[in-house]
């Protein structure tokens, strides 16, 4: 992975993940499209991550791909002109069922949005605008129009995708995009403080609750409760869930193990 475009940084069990190419203003080419992949496998992967925090640096999140290299910012494919396989990124869909937290430090456009829409949590700078600009320049969204239905209020999701006008933090909050608005100091601090407090609550079980309900928003009442219970089970012979009720009778905190 190329640090020098996308950071990787941990602690404890929080991982913050920043677009770095602050010069360009986190435009999204071929290469760091590639570390972004690399670091998000890196984290789903690694049993001591827990939380991720993706942001950027400098003053920008992530102003979408870079025009001079479209191709490569959308990854490299497999298959024919039309039935091309686009699971390849967190920002086509890759499942990550560890929380993510978007600390969103500025503009936010595109690709940048699109990562959003794909965050549990959105906490955003004063400073801080989203847009999805491409129908201004001819270019249907695709995945972002895929997803911002789903999450907000159909009217306010059209305004995103067909006006292709910037929103501010503020509108962002009224139209349920963003979860809080802080100050641009007080950014990264808020969003590390909701890390920690995530990580109070049982790693395994955090992911079996988000794996619920992500994919039950697609499942029929029965299969969603049939589903649910199961991964009840699953998750019940952890170490992790003997810990907990282990503490919960001693009246102390557990400690979580990840197993």
């Amino acid at each position: 992975m190329a640090e020098s475009l996308v950071l990787y940084e941990q602690n404890e069990h929080i991982v913050t993940i920043s677009y770095n190419r602050p010069d360009n203003l986190n435009t999204i080419n071929g290469p760091m499209r590639e570390s972004l992949n690399a670091a998000w496998s890196r984290f789903l992967e690694d049993e001591t991550a827990w939380v991720a925090i993706l942001t950027g640096t400098g003053d920008t999140f992530c102003a979408g791909a870079d025009l001079k290299d479209m191709q490569g910012s959308a990854g490299t494919f497999a298959g024919t002109f039309w039935e091309k396989p686009t699971i390849n990124s967190f920002e086509s869909g890759k499942e990550i069922y560890k929380p993510v937290i978007a600390a969103v430090n500025g503009p936010c456009i595109g690709y940048g949005l699109t990562a959003v829409t794909f965050c549990d949590f959105v906490l955003a700078s004063t400073r801080a605008s989203f847009a999805y600009p491409e129908v201004r320049i001819g270019i249907p969204t695709i995945v972002g129009a895929i997803q911002l239905p789903k999450k907000l209020n159909w009217s306010h999701a059209m305004e995103l995708l067909l006006l292709g006008e910037k929103v501010t933090a503020e509108r962002a909050k009224e139209m349920g995009l963003v979860w809080e608005v802080y100050p641009h100091e007080e950014l990264l601090l808020k969003a590390n403080e909701l890390a920690q407090r995530l990580c109070l609550s049982a790693p395994l079980a955090t992911r079996a609750t988000k794996e619920v309900a992500t994919r039950s928003q697609d499942m029929g009442w029965i299969e969603a409760v049939r589903f649910g219970e199961t991964m009840r089970i699953v998750a019940g012979q952890t170490e992790d869930a003997k810990e907990g009720q282990k503490a919960y009778k001693e009246k102390r905190s557990p400690d979580w193990q990840g197993r």
